[in-house]
């Protein structure tokens, strides 16, 4: 169906696509996998017309194709789910599927005739979303589905899938995989991009690797042994993928009693109670709209009008806002890094010392050489692949971006680090590097709580795990009495009564 060949592309001081092959069937489901920076992105928008490659062919049903163009992708039957979301928040459903082509009736738009198309094109999927319903109150999944009724509405033959699982829970998961194996079944092609490699063997046919912007082979996913893709993604193979040395510690440095976010509407948290010690990693798991996110914003003092008490080594604070969380070393890397993270048009040097300018700017004086050392020591920590300081931020792939966002947090000193999905949408080698990083943290009495959607993440580098559902917390797991996969998930689908599990 989909032939591209010799793609190349580069950006300044990058060549992020080298001769670069990729071929698709129709009815296949095909994983394209790579190191963030490896390229997959851009190959991806070079087929949907975002970017035009300066060489190379792309065919389809044999015949070659001029990509000139965003539209031209869709007249030729392309669809792209991005990994960040552009649906419209404050309009309907029915009115973000046919966006830019609403049917019109004698005195202009036809809202009847649009919310009846697009409830018609939802039900087909058992969906059960309102087509009436404002996007914005819809749950991240129910927005990834909505993006797919709107990419399948335009008839594509291809749609390409980037990072789609990466903020919805396993019970939606299933049934996304289910609808992708349906459209499959109609004949139409599938890309898929993800960084859990536990999905490839669910859902697809083939795969696809690339590394440093060139194309490294193409393998059928049932006959290929999960370490040999790793050592194809990163060069080499991963002996210690999870980093952890356990350690065990009564200093409580963080008690949060009863917190609640008070929010007269679509309440998240709820009288939500926990504590944690001096050197440990304390996972914080459930379902997507459990309160997990919403609990730490209310500590780290982003959500007004929050209640309940805090205590830090021992003596209760006051958090009104962020600044106040910062001077008591609380550290925070938001989930959302496009919207709550990253300046993106400003370099990896603003984004990297925004929250130490006290270090290199003196009787407004700044220390440039001060800066420099600040932003280089992160890079190398974190191993970000940037062909300079200067470099914008959106210009550095999703996991590239994420390194930049945690070495800013680092970059305080934090003796409490608060991570939410640190590693989303970032590769299995980033994540090796990642999960180390923490584990020195520990090793220096950095205490952390981390916010995560994978569990084998949340099992393998947590000390105890706290589990929430519905805006209240169910219980507490420990590393000595076992972290398991069933204990999580029995505790994320059942409210406590009395502080046991019903």
């Amino acid at each position: 169906m989909l032939e591209m060949k010799n793609i190349c592309k580069s950006f300044p001081g990058v060549k992020a696509l080298q001769k670069v092959d990729f071929q698709l069937n129709a009815g296949e489901i095909h994983a394209l996998l790579g190191e963030n920076g490896a390229g997959k992105s851009t190959l991806i928008k070079v087929l949907g017309g975002i970017y035009i490659p300066e060489e190379g062919q792309i065919f389809i049903d044999g015949k070659e194709v001029a990509i000139t163009g965003v539209n031209a992708a869709r007249d030729n039957g392309i669809s792209i789910i991005h990994q960040e979301l552009v649906l419209v928040p404050h309009m309907t459903v029915a009115e973000n599927i046919f966006l830019g082509r609403e049917p019109k009736g004698k005195f202009g738009v036809d809202y009847t005739r649009m919310r009846t198309e697009a409830q018609r094109m939802l039900d087909q999927f058992d969906l059960g979303i309102d087509a009436a319903v404002e996007v914005g109150d819809l749950s991240i999944a129910q927005q990834q589905m909505v993006e797919i009724v709107k990419a399948i509405s335009f008839n594509c033959r291809i749609l390409v899938m980037d990072e789609p699982t990466s903020s919805i829970s396993d019970r939606e998961v299933a049934h996304l995989f289910e609808i992708m194996r349906n459209l499959a079944k109609s004949g139409v092609g599938i890309i898929y991009i993800s960084h859990k490699m536990s999905e490839l063997n669910e859902v697809c046919d083939r795969v696809t690797v690339l590394r440093d912007g060139t194309y490294v082979g193409t393998r059928v996913v049932a006959d290929t042994p999960k370490d040999d893709l790793i050592a194809m993604m990163v060069g080499r193979e991963l002996d210690q993928y999870y980093t952890r040395d356990h350690v065990k510690s009564d200093e409580v440095v963080l008690k949060c009693v009863n917190i609640n976010d008070n929010k007269k509407k679509h309440q998240r948290v709820k009288d939500v109670s926990f504590e944690l010690r001096k050197g440990e990693i304390v996972g914080f798991a459930g379902l997507v709209g459990a309160g997990r996110s919403e609990t730490m914003q209310c500590v780290f003092g982003l959500t007004p009008g929050s209640t309940g008490e805090i205590y830090l080594d021992g003596k209760q604070v006051q958090i009104k806002n962020p600044v106040e969380a910062m001077k008591h070393g609380i550290a925070m890397v938001p989930e959302n890094r496009k919207v709550e993270g990253l300046y993106h048009q400003q370099s990896v040097r603003f984004n990297s010392t925004i929250e130490v300018l006290d270090q290199f700017i003196k009787n407004l004086m700044v220390n440039t050489k001060k800066e420099e050392a600040i932003t280089q020591e992160f890079i190398d920590k974190m191993q970000t692949k940037t062909p300079s300081q200067e470099q914008a931020v959106t210009n550095l792939s999703g996991g590239n971006q994420q390194k930049v966002m945690i070495g800013r947090w680092l970059a305080t000193n934090p003796h409490i680090l608060i991570l939410d999905e640190p590693t989303r949408g970032v590769d299995v080698g980033a994540k090796a590097e990642i999960y180390e990083i923490m584990n020195e943290l520990t090793k220096h009495g950095v205490s952390i709580i981390m916010i995560s959607s994978e569990l084998p993440e949340i099992i393998n580098m947590s000390d105890r795990v706290y589990v929430m559902y519905e805006g209240k917390m169910t219980g507490c797991i420990s590393f000595d009495d076992g972290i398991s996969q069933e204990a999580i998930m029995k505790l994320a689908t059942k409210e406590s009564v009395g502080g046991k599990t019903e």
